[in-house]
């Protein structure tokens, strides 16, 4: 079941436990790929100095103002994409980074083999033929632990455990 604008507009704290075992889908040349996340962070926009979102609306980060549902990509380091799912209400800024899928650990693996690129950026997971997610009921347990590569953020927002890797 394709998941709804509704679930989307949940808090991503939420978001980001309950995506866990959830389908990424793909469509590539005709054919469609399903990929289960396996690791997601929470990204709680205004406050939270590791989001882009933390101080104020820029043209990079636009689309996480909008509400829960759209693909939120952008290019770390020069090199990979990142692959984030906006959540919840509309101005709220709020998102979810998928860092990993089974088969692909690592945000820039999975969006290297599902060929996410910046074009992606603004995709409605509601509504898109491309890309969207569904659930099929599997349900991981998981363990927390600090998010990744956020150095440049406050130690409180560091030390934050909202980062999720599902136990298999």
């Amino acid at each position: 079941m394709r998941l709804t604008r509704e679930y989307f507009k949940q808090d991503a704290l939420f978001l980001a436990e309950d995506l866990l075992g959830k389908l990424l889908c793909r469509k590539i040349n005709g054919k469609v790929l399903k990929f289960r996340i396996t690791e997601t962070e929470c990204y709680l926009g205004k406050g939270d100095s590791a989001s882009h979102a933390g101080k104020k609306k820029t043209e990079r980060n636009k689309i996480m103002f909008k509400q829960g549902g759209y693909a939120y990509v952008y290019l770390c380091y020069g090199i990979h994409y990142m692959f984030n799912i906006v959540s919840g209400q509309k101005n709220t800024a709020q998102g979810v980074l998928v860092r990993g899928v089974e088969n692909f650990d690592g945000p820039g693996k999975l969006t290297k083999a599902l060929k996410i690129d910046k074009s992606f950026n603004g995709a409605d997971l509601v509504k898109s033929k491309e890309i969207w997610l569904e659930n099929d009921g599997i349900k991981f347990s998981f363990k927390r632990a600090k998010r990744v590569g956020i150095e440049y953020a406050k130690k409180e927002d560091r030390e934050k455990l909202w980062r999720f890797i599902a136990i298999k």
